[in-house]
């Protein structure tokens, strides 16, 4: 026995003597391994996902999520902005808007499934994609789309269709420039060329790339905007911009409505209007917070800073009516909303909460400026003021989003995609802002240009305005022969 336990007593000794070496020997082996997972982590979005692999990296509430985001981006455009826009305008021209904003989604609709999807989000080039997926060719329901986080995808399909719907409400968004005073088809003809060389080209400047486990493979395959480095999380050049110059360029060619300056046009409806400012407001969740494609934390940011940005800007506008008019406003009200909105575009993913107020109070105090005193110095006839809150809102909200991103006051900077996983990049404010500069300046130059010559070669061949006497009894019954009202 003694014998026994003086065996157990040395082997014991000898084990706990040796579990110094054998625990730095399991450590180093387990190091080892470690090490060797992430090299095979990190090399392995090298090669891209094929799509068996993409299957499995497909979540079942980021989906839901961009479907219901899709419907609300619908919502924005119809009922909300035909709302807001009939609402407006007088008495005979309300179903003539009603009209325009319903049909202009409904071309844009075919046309995005035809060519428009594939020309905006696939390769070809820095400028404009290619039509390898015109007519949704290749696309379908085991297709997939890249979101902005390594391996992770949405269906292609859900893609495609909140996309369309990006594409839908902008062209619409145009006609409250030129709103009671254009000719119904020479409008939907311009709408399906506007698409064509201006809003799809822009789409794909700023928001096409391969996705973040392609950019290994494929360091060059994105847009010249994208490429630049510009920001733009839900809109403000793409939609915004490029909505506001068209509306200024075509108010300018349209010309004024008759009477403008001399008989009074106030709104029929300020009770329509605000309807669809609030249907609006609650349609840009999906704009803003459904850019993010995934049902993340990043899209409840966007969430609270679209709520929190519009919520100033109403404010703000009401306070500037305040002292300049003596009285707040409902017009004024909704109005400032519409533009804390517009401006929260491009930076909604980008803010944070207390910079996005920040950030709505100056998009509702310059683009008070341009709506209440530039338009009446310069005597302009932007109708609904297309350019002095989307125009306007969205060059303030794109050049801000280089401010309020900063991480140094509590934005999200930007992520560096060439390495796995994404890591935050080195910002540079300053740097920052000057690209958003030229991305606005860019945006300007290309859709005022194709605008211009769209908006002249139909004024010289088919005409864009009604005759005078049209335009007088109103476009619901000269155009399409019906009234809004039986009253």
């Amino acid at each position: 026995m003694l014998k026994h336990m003086k065996w157990i007593g040395a082997t014991g000794a000898a084990v706990f003597a040796a579990l110094p070496a054998f625990a730095q020997e399991a450590a180093e082996a387990v190091a080892e391994s470690a090490a060797a997972a992430t090299a095979a982590v990190a090399e392995g979005p090298i090669k891209a996902p094929t799509v068996e692999q993409m299957a499995g990296m497909v979540d079942k509430g980021d989906t839901t999520w961009m479907l219901i985001s899709s419907a609300l981006v619908l919502l924005m455009s119809i009922p909300a902005l035909a709302l807001f826009y009939g609402g407006l305008v007088r008495t005979k021209n309300m179903l003539s808007l009603l009209m325009q904003v319903f049909m202009i989604v409904s071309v844009a609709a075919l046309v995005w499934v035809s060519y428009g999807y594939s020309l905006a989000f696939t390769s070809g080039g820095p400028f404009i994609g290619g039509f390898s997926k015109a007519f949704l060719a290749g696309v379908d329901a085991t297709t997939f789309a890249a979101t902005f986080s390594n391996n992770v995808y949405i269906p292609e399909y859900a893609f495609v269709v909140f996309q369309m719907t990006f594409a839908c409400i902008t062209p619409a968004l145009i006609v409250g420039a030129f709103a009671e005073r254009i000719k119904f088809t020479p409008l939907i003809i311009f709408t399906v060329l506007w698409l064509t060389f201006a809003y799809f080209p822009i789409a794909h400047m700023v928001w096409y790339w391969a996705g973040p486990d392609f950019l290994p493979d494929a360091p060059t395959d994105f847009g010249y905007l994208w490429g630049m480095g510009a920001l733009d999380f839900a809109g403000g050049t793409v939609v915004h911009i490029n909505a506001g110059i068209a509306g200024l360029v075509g108010c300018l060619i349209v010309g004024k409505r008759l009477g403008y300056g001399k008989e009074a046009t106030p709104p029929h409806s300020l009770t329509m209007t605000m309807i669809g400012a609030s249907l609006l407001w609650v349609g840009w969740f999906g704009f803003n917070a459904g850019s993010n494609l995934e049902a993340n934390g990043l899209a409840a940011l966007a969430f609270i800073n679209t709520f929190v940005a519009t919520a100033a800007a109403a404010v703000a506008w009401c306070i500037i009516e305040q002292f300049h008019h003596g009285k707040p406003s409902l017009l004024g009200a909704v109005t400032g909303a519409v533009a804390g909105l517009v401006a929260i575009t491009p930076a909604s993913g980008f803010a944070a909460p207390m910079t996005s107020i920040l950030l709505g109070f100056a998009a509702s105090a310059v683009c008070y400026l341009f709506v209440a005193i530039v338009k009446n110095k310069l005597k302009y006839d932007d109708t609904l003021d297309v350019f002095g809150v989307h125009g306007i809102g969205g060059i303030v909200g794109a050049i801000g989003t280089g401010i309020v991103a900063d991480p140094a006051l509590g934005g999200q900077g930007f992520f560096d995609y060439t390495v796995f996983p994404a890591v935050p990049g080195t910002y540079d404010m300053a740097a920052q802002v000057i690209t958003q500069i030229k991305a606005v300046g860019i945006t300007v130059v290309w859709t005022g240009i194709v605008s211009a010559v769209l908006f002249y070669g139909l004024k010289f061949t088919l005409g864009l305005r009604p005759s005078e006497e049209a335009e007088r009894e109103g476009l619901d019954l000269s155009e399409h022969g019906e009234r809004a009202y039986n009253y």
